[in-house]
């Protein structure tokens, strides 16, 4: 494998930086450069344009995408070749939501026809639970549903179905638990009542350590109001590939639904993981995210670079973040049912690509996974995005807006436009002395306070941004919105020569965490960490200060 930095077009792209002039003689220069720099793709519109970027610029990352094999690796993903190399395992979320039918294999098994039985599985429980047929152990119907998991079995159907909203059934209210702090599960079960709920735990293993512990909980309040050990099964549902510690807990076998490890938890919301997402829009609408999802997947996999969506947004980010030092990206939602998108995508991308070591085991010597963030429109406006137009860091911004709202009540929806495309705008041209001056003109001010105060109000511009259009957000558009992001962290790894797939830098904080919840439970002092671990830990078993 050759090393990333020696790579031809790196080295170019490192000199071509300097040749970049002001995004605002760029536009100056090229009156065309918004149809030149946009592109349309599974129900999307990505306008690029606003970028520090020539077609010399895009030239050299798509070289760079080409000298990286990128297309080689592409390949190998969709053929379910065992691209986690670190585990062994195949990356097939991509599967999950293939309706061709055509085989798909793993181990020289064809995993299909296990999707189709478990999307018709799903189909027949949410039927008997929203019909009335499934019932608790006093013989009422379900009203709620707790969704109990961690990480991706937790993040990816809640900021889903909060996304789609509109689209609920109102058959059932879902409740999303993940922390494992006391509050979190307590807030939850004080307004649901024991003899109308029921719990979906989502874990691998049934082991991991806050879902299981919150499970439990569930458990002991199910009990505690009046149910037998034998009710548990009415009232509790596992996504787990452990079926024996599932059934020993009293879920019944025909209440289980599989987890693969060809799917990773931050993609798994495809899977049954997504059963809370489908109980509150129903199987039709779970069916149409799939589909838009497939629809960015049949792009990425046969666009050619200069018109692959992912490609772009993927090779732009790491130009910022490679060769301008940027450490971060901004996700800004101008809707409020995406609010909760930018901590998806956050989890997606840092998940995968926070990494420092090469496939081939090399520390890598350039920058890799950018910190995500971000908030919905309007209200960062009159908070951190003082920092994206004036701060001394660069910072490069998604901007992301369905042209039509679900609720348009007199002029919100315009004036959330306006705010839009004109925060774009002034990320772009920014605002120069000359021009804080003259608006000044006409102030009472005197000339040394004018002086002084347009320069306070001087904003560099030059600030890069993607803009990301829908006509309405629908299931259909929000699968394939999500399946763009995944492929663009993909994209990134491939060329950072990562392993996008695996994470141990969770795995040491769950052992080491185990390790001080024995030293926490014990009676003894702790004495054998450093000074910091075993002061935190003593002062805790004391209780007080």
């Amino acid at each position: 494998m050759t090393k990333l930095t020696q790579l031809p077009s790196w080295l170019a792209l490192t000199d071509h930086v300097q040749e970049i002039p002001h995004m605002r003689d760029l536009f100056a220069q090229d009156s065309q450069r918004f149809d030149n720099m946009s592109l349309s793709a599974a129900g999307l519109f990505l306008d690029y344009s606003k970028n520090r970027a020539t077609d010399k610029t895009l030239s050299l990352l798509f070289q760079l995408a080409k000298e990286s094999n990128l297309s080689t690796h592409i390949a190998a993903m969709f053929k379910g070749d065992k691209i986690n190399t670190t585990e062994q395992r195949a990356v097939l979320h991509t599967a999950l939501r293939d309706n061709s039918g055509k085989a798909t294999l793993v181990d020289d098994i064809n995993i299909a026809p296990e999707i189709q039985t478990t999307l018709d599985k799903m189909a027949q429980f949410i039927d008997a639970v929203t019909s009335g047929r499934w019932q608790g152990y006093t013989g009422k119907k379900m009203t709620d549903v707790v969704s109990i998991g961690i990480g991706g079995s937790f993040l990816g159907p809640k900021v889903v179905s909060q996304a789609l909203r509109p689209y609920w059934s109102g058959h059932v209210n879902c409740h999303f638990v993940a922390n494992v702090d006391g509050t979190s599960i307590s807030e939850k079960l004080k307004g649901l009542n024991p003899e109308t709920t029921l719990f979906l735990m989502s874990s691998k293993s049934f082991g991991t350590q806050e879902t299981l512990t919150n499970t439990l909980t569930a458990k002991a309040w199910l009990l505690e109001h009046g149910a037998k050990q034998q009710d548990v099964a009415h009232h509790f549902v596992a996504i787990t590939s452990n079926v024996a510690k599932a059934t020993e807990f009293g879920i019944d076998p025909k209440n289980i639904f599989p987890m693969w490890d060809w799917v990773g938890g931050r993609y798994s919301l495809w899977s049954a993981i997504g059963l809370p997402i489908a109980m509150l829009i129903g199987m039709d609408n779970f069916k149409a995210l799939l589909a838009g999802a497939n629809k960015m997947d049949k792009h990425f996999a046969s666009a050619p670079f200069e018109e692959n969506m992912p490609v772009i947004m993927a090779m732009l980010s790491l130009w910022y973040t490679n060769f301008y030092g940027a450490q971060s990206n901004v996700v800004l939602t101008y809707d409020h049912y995406l609010r909760g998108l930018p901590a998806y995508f956050q989890q997606l991308d840092m998940e995968s690509n926070g990494k420092t070591t090469t496939l081939n085991g090399a520390s890598v010597d350039y920058s890799t996974g950018p910190v995500i963030w971000g908030g919905e429109g309007t209200n960062g406006q009159h908070a951190y995005h003082q920092l994206l137009h004036q701060g001394t860091g660069l910072i490069p911004a998604d901007f992301i807006m369905p042209l039509q709202s679900h609720n348009p009540i007199g002029e919100h929806h315009i004036q959330l436009a306006s705010n839009c495309f004109g925060q774009t705008q002034a990320l772009m041209q920014g605002r120069t002395y000359e021009e804080s001056l003259s608006e000044l003109s006409s102030s009472s001010l005197n000339e040394q306070d004018k002086a002084l105060i347009a320069k306070h109000k001087v904003m560099p511009g030059n600030k890069p941004s993607n803009t990301l259009l829908m006509d309405k957000l629908t299931p259909d558009t929000l699968g394939a919105l999500i399946a763009l992001y995944e492929h663009r962290t993909f994209v990134q790894g491939v060329i950072w020569q990562l392993n996008s797939f695996d994470q141990w830098g969770v795995e040491l904080g769950k052992i080491l965490g185990n390790d001080v919840l024995e030293r926490l439970e014990s009676s003894k002092p702790s004495q054998t960490l450093d000074a910091s671990s075993n002061g935190l830990i003593n002062l805790f078993r004391q209780g007080t200060l």
